[in-house]
């Protein structure tokens, strides 16, 4: 092969042949080395060498075809089941869906009967939403282990609002003796009716404009400090069940407070024999948990331990009469059958919009990010905006059920996944189970104690306590993290969940447009041998090439952080290129002024004495700064300024000739490999960088720019005749080289301290 060409680039791979017995894992990356022969590339020359294309792209809109294949394949999109159902392996899979549907229908029989006290309602409404929405589920979703239904946090968002809009103060009896349980209780199942529907409707429709990339605004830390601080909502929630207090109903920023403050104030009330009973449920079902965590791999299927504990303490509750003898709240009432649908009140729509939607994003996350790791754990993909349509559906659907919002509950979805699941037919048969409860069995637990289903409630809330030990691994790994966690836990717990949501949303914005304003500024230097650059207070070896400063920041320029980087730049160069450049222009002016002053024809004698002596300073060690050189002195008869003007015009006036001091650098590369959009302050700030720099007699050159940025830079006619594409490199290498390349010879003198 000859030499390159021009427009050649020829690498040379030497590669030294490893042992034998080594794997490519263990390969040392020091036994590689490779060569690279090649011009040095600016933007111009890339442009040519890779004959860039400058055709714009076309957005012709193109009518959409219609083909049987066409509205199959959206059909199929629409509708998942229609794609794995035909090709469903039955002798496979189905013995194993048939034990895990076993499995969450029991679980989810307690855990629906309890989560409807959370939200408010009497216990059969957490079974029809453990009913209609799981079966819509199966047929439009498309995870195939997350388990749909009813969730303790958006069901203690549920209560929060039903108990806001429909207080029990507002049904009391004649004479303020009692409370009409039945209407206050009507009221609100209309509002969670309503609550539901409309929750579905902004799935439904954030799905249909595949807005499903919402959730990513909702970031781990702030998922975890919300789930925290919304489990111990439901735990204090749940406190007058144990003690069988009746406190008053508290609603908006602070209720949790007053509410705990209420139930300690009647704590000398409390029914004894609720407390009792709630410490035995307590101990029996920790002790059946910790039995199945102990035999897991033994047991075929875990222990029901809810299931045994609803059935064990019903009969207890309905054979000994802890209701009449001893004053124990029980449910009361379950009506058996499924009641007719029916329209929710749009009245009630506007006062819930805000609400809703603050369910409906949450809801979403929690079953999204369920279906994420359960799809990467078994390889198939979990369509976002799929998942939207899909628990839209089943949200709009159980509105017209009575039901209340739903969403992907974490311990069923373990439970599914643990006991062989592995379609949504496991779903299927779970609801086909609670359908059984609801038709015939649900009204043999009317004895059930409320305090057994608040105690199912705060034991499955185990896990979610556990994530207070992310305060110190936050704490060690990122401390920003750590603050987001905080407060969004604080927020939520201070203000409500709705408004705790949306300050926890907006304090994480904030907080990137904090990490973007202050990032990690930085000069490079060049590791020796080769062509990559470092910051020099990380990397020992890495030392600033002579003459030039490279400058990189860690973060995009734009209009938040430009101001921020452009006196960093000042700051890490240590030239106040302002102040200098000021002083340049008093001189000129001055100098201007008074040549005008002298007679016409009159020559001076230059007197070169009166001058600064860069290289005298530089001799004696002496640094000279510029505020306090006497510029007066300088110039008391205007020999030299009056000469210059006068022979060879202003455009003459060099630092140097002028008496200022000049930098220590001739060239500063600005590393903008970490830009990923372009606004009008950067370009302007861009501008301006090369525009003073160059006043002060130091070229400017960018480097590593992708190539969205450069049709960013040109849409925003960044590009002229000071700036062109030739002072664009493709890295900081080229750059640098042709830097040194054009300087030449050229000496670099000491620079003399400028003032910051």
């Amino acid at each position: 092969m000859g030499p390159p060409g021009p427009r050649d680039t020829q690498a040379l791979l030497a590669f030294q042949d490893p042992p034998m017995e080594k794997s490519e894992l263990e390969l040392d990356p020091q036994q590689c080395d490779y060569h690279v022969d090649r011009q040095i590339l600016n933007e111009q020359a890339l442009e040519e060498t890779g004959q860039r294309s400058r055709s714009p792209k076309s957005f012709r809109c193109t009518p959409p075809r219609c083909s049987k294949a066409i509205a199959w394949a959206t059909l199929q999109r629409f509708l998942p089941i229609l794609s794995w159902l035909p090709q469903y392996p039955a002798r496979e899979w189905l013995l194993g869906d048939l034990l895990s549907g076993l499995s969450v229908g029991i679980v989810q029989l307690p855990q629906g009967l309890a989560y409807a006290l959370l939200a408010g309602l009497p216990p059969v409404y957490g079974l029809y939403s453990s009913f209609y929405p799981v079966f819509v589920y199966f047929l439009f979703g498309t995870s195939r282990h997350i388990s749909v239904g009813a969730f303790a946090v958006l069901s203690v968002m549920v209560g929060s609002v039903t108990e806001a809009l429909v207080p029990s103060d507002s049904f009391l009896g004649p004479g303020n003796s009692s409370v009409n349980v039945s209407a206050r209780d009507a009221a609100r199942v209309e509002v969670a009716s309503a609550l539901s529907l409309l929750v579905g409707v902004f799935q439904i429709g954030l799905g249909l404009i595949h807005f499903g990339f919402v959730v990513t605004y909702l970031s781990e830390p702030l998922v975890r400090g919300y789930t925290t601080a919304a489990s111990v909502q439901v735990l204090v929630s749940q406190l007058k069940h144990v003690f069988g207090l009746d406190p008053e109903d508290y609603s908006g920023p602070l209720s949790m407070i007053y509410i705990l403050l209420d139930i300690l104030w009647k704590l000398p009330k409390s029914n004894v024999s609720t407390i009792i009973v709630a410490l035995v449920a307590s101990v029996l079902l920790l002790a059946m948990k910790m039995i199945n965590q102990k035999l897991d791999k033994k047991l075929p299927v875990p222990l029901p331990a809810e299931l045994i504990m609803l059935i064990g303490a019903t009969a207890i509750s309905f054979g000994v009469g802890l209701n009449h003898k001893f004053g124990v709240g029980i449910v009361g009432d379950i009506p058996a059958g499924l009641m007719l649908p029916r329209i929710p009140d749009h009245h009630l729509f506007k006062n819930l919009m805000g609400n809703a939607f603050a369910m409906a994003v949450v809801g979403f996350a929690i079953a999204i990010s369920l279906g994420k790791i359960f799809g990467m754990k078994h390889g198939y993909e979990v369509d976002n905006n799929q998942e939207l349509i899909a628990l839209g559906l089943s949200n709009f659907v159980g509105g017209f059920f009575h039901c209340f919002p739903i969403s992907s509950s974490m311990s069923r979805s373990l439970v599914q996944e643990g006991s062989g699941g592995n379609t949504q037919i496991a779903g299927a048969i779970s609801s086909l189970l609670i359908l059984i409860v609801i038709v015939k069995v649900g009204e043999l637990f009317n004895h059930l104690p409320k305090a057994i289903l608040a105690v199912i409630v705060i034991i499955n809330l185990k896990g979610m306590f556990l994530q207070f030990s992310d305060i110190k691994s936050l704490w060690k790994s990122n401390r920003v993290d750590l603050l987001i966690w905080l407060v969004t836990f604080v927020a939520t717990i201070l203000l409500n969940l709705d408004i705790g949501l949306a300050v926890a949303v907006g304090f994480a914005l904030i907080s990137v447009i904090f990490r973007t304003q202050l990032p990690h500024y930085s000069i490079l230097g060049q590791v020796p041998d080769t062509d990559i650059y470092r910051d020099v207070t990380e990397y020992k070896e890495a030392k600033e090439v002579p003459g030039v400063k490279i400058f990189s920041c860690s973060a995009t320029l734009y209009f938040a952080n430009a101001e921020f980087y452009r006196q960093a730049l000042k700051e890490k160069i240590g030239l106040d290129v302002d102040f200098l450049i000021s002083k340049k222009k008093k001189l000129i002016k001055r100098q201007t002024w008074n040549a005008k002053k002298l007679p016409k024809g009159k020559k001076q004698k230059k007197n070169n004495a009166q001058k600064v002596s860069l290289d005298s300073s530089r001799s004696t060690g002496v640094n000279i700064k510029i505020d306090e050189m006497e510029t007066g002195n300088a110039m008391e008869d205007g020999n030299a300024a009056k000469s210059v003007v006068s022979e060879k015009g202003s455009s003459a006036l060099t630092l140097e000739t002028l008496g200022l001091p000049q930098p220590n650098f001739h060239t500063l590369i600005l590393d903008l490999g970490t830009l990923n959009f372009v606004d009008t302050v950067c370009i302007k700030t861009l501008k301006n960088i090369i525009r003073d720099f160059q006043e002060v007699e130091v070229n400017v050159y960018l480097a590593g720019c992708h190539g969205t940025m450069i049709t960013q830079f040109e849409s925003g006619n960044f590009f002229g005749d000071s700036i062109t594409k030739g002072h664009l490199f493709v890295s900081i290498h080229d750059a640098v080289t042709f830097a040194l390349k054009k300087s030449g010879s050229r000496t670099v003198k000491t620079v003399v301290a400028t003032r910051m």
